[in-house]
């Protein structure tokens, strides 16, 4: 028997069509000590829902008078406490993603898994117990919480894209849903996620950073799930892992997009269940946390591509949140170097250097293809080759194309003169993919110019991974110092 169901009995209601799924549903939840009522009809449930309440209400999609998240809104807008579970047959991703954004705790594929589908109702009580009444977060960045505010401010920038980061923030952190945080390498998407926790009403427990490219595939399990003493050569103690830690706040999953195939089957399960068994255990731990993940990566394409698996991207991907690079708010790019400095300066124990409209200028000038990660490495330098207290022009190194030696480009790097001709012209290309073949051969030749043919370098200032640029270097037939020449990938 189920704990959580002790005292009082918790109250479920099962709102299903077919009647031996529905009697095997109520089974299943009375052997767990659970008190069950049920429905056939989306009518039947709600009125069932008007005359009493519950603490877990298990829907099906389709009903025959209409669709289970039409129960689910109704719920959502008389603002009532049940935790809503969603059941669908027909294997349709969007239909659970729509149930989960419209508020849904969760969500079970049919046919059931009925050790999954107890785990699920089983966190769905647990949480709803534990809080049975939490405030409403504002819906507006403006009226965040204090520590959300704090947290929505080191959202450096007021142009328009960055608003629409804090609003979204505010007001998706009333829900439990998955959140995928998108955006270019040091643009701030663990700042964004960070704020995120701090709107949400799990903001008094613990926000676990992870960076999944860092872990060494070998420890991956342990580190995620923890492990026992003894079960592997070095455990020499009880090891918490990162879901254990993050019990009651938020599991932060930043370079998601890095994790190997065979660790991301297992977060999947993790997530679905809400359940972990640390290696060397017998037992499962129960787990109650809110997981955001981040990735600079393209995950559409690469569930395309077979390298991320399309259940997991679509539990990540419930809502997501894209953080704009740089290049699209110059305008905050005063403020933020504001920012950056008076941290720099309480780093160092020194008063703020002064910033001048000429350094503002040379600052402005640079692609800033890190985004803010390379700005702060711009202004710790000038901090550190200016004298006195105002930061000189000359300690801001000059743009990349202005620092490129005036040479022919090495063989096979040049843009074809017809090319460039009509590009110049606004004439409108007579061969797309051509054309759009030779933007990608620019962007990439400049890139490797600018890092001295360093093709990591190169990779990562495009957010690319080294076998993607490698590819891209052999399709379009780039030649670069040093290689042997090469024809056209096929």
């Amino acid at each position: 028997m189920n704990p959580l169901a002790a005292s009082p009995i918790a109250q479920v209601l099962v709102v299903d069509d077919e009647p031996d799924l529905r009697t095997l549903y109520e089974l299943t939840l009375v052997r767990e000590g659970y008190h069950v009522d049920s429905a056939a009809t989306l009518a039947d449930g709600w009125q069932q829902l008007q005359e009493r309440r519950f603490d877990v209400v298990i829907t099906d999609m389709r009903l025959p008078d209409g669709m289970g998240l039409e129960l689910l809104q109704r719920m959502q807008a008389e603002q009532r406490g049940e935790r809503c579970i969603v059941m669908t047959a027909y294997g349709s991703a969007e239909n659970a993603v729509e149930a989960l954004k419209a508020g849904a705790f969760d969500y079970l594929t049919k046919p059931v898994d009925l050790r999954q589908f107890r785990n699920v109702v089983a966190s769905a009580l647990q949480e709803r117990q534990a809080a049975p009444a939490r405030p409403r977060p504002a819906s507006a960045a403006g009226r965040a919480a204090p520590a959300g505010q704090a947290a929505l401010d080191r959202l450096v920038g007021t142009s328009a894209p960055m608003q629409l980061v804090k609003e979204r923030i505010a007001k998706v952190a009333r829900s439990m849903a998955p959140v995928l945080v998108r955006g270019e390498s040091g643009t701030g998407k663990e700042l964004a996620a960070r704020a995120l926790h701090a709107c949400s009403h799990r903001s008094d427990g613990p926000f676990i950073a992870v960076n999944c490219s860092a872990i060494p595939e070998s420890l991956l399990e342990a580190e995620f799930f923890g492990a026992r003493k003894g079960s592997y050569t070095g455990a020499t103690a009880d090891r918490e892992g990162f879901f254990q830690a993050a019990c009651g706040g938020t599991l932060f999953l930043d370079e998601i997009g890095d994790l190997p195939l065979a660790m991301q089957s297992k977060l999947l399960r993790a997530i679905q269940e809400r359940h972990v068994r640390a290696i060397g255990s017998t037992q499962e731990d129960a787990v109650d946390v809110r997981v955001v993940s981040a990735t600079h990566r393209d995950l559409a394409g690469d569930v395309a591509a077979g390298r991320f698996r399309q259940d997991l991207y679509y539990r990540l991907n419930v809502i997501e949140i894209v953080v704009p690079p740089l290049r699209e708010r110059r305008e905050d790019l005063p403020a933020l170097c504001e920012a950056l400095l008076a941290r720099i300066a309480h780093d160092s124990g020194m008063p703020v250097p002064r910033l001048s409209p000429l350094v503002l200028q040379q600052l402005a000038q640079h692609p800033l293809a890190g985004n803010v990660r390379e700005l702060e490495n711009l202004l710790h330098r000038a901090v550190a080759l200016s004298d006195g207290n105002a930061l000189q022009v000359d300690a801001i190194p000059a743009p990349p194309e202005s620092r490129a030696p005036a040479v022919a480009p090495a063989p096979g790097l040049a843009a074809p003169a017809a090319a460039r001709a009509a590009d110049a012209a606004g004439a409108m290309p007579s061969d797309l993919q051509a054309y759009l073949d030779q933007q990608e051969r620019e962007i990439l030749v400049r890139a490797l110019q600018e890092t001295g043919f360093n093709r990591t370098a190169a990779a990562q200032r495009l957010g690319l991974s080294l076998r993607q640029i490698r590819y891209r270097i052999d399709r379009l037939a780039i030649a670069v110092p040093g290689d042997e020449p090469h024809e056209p990938a096929a």
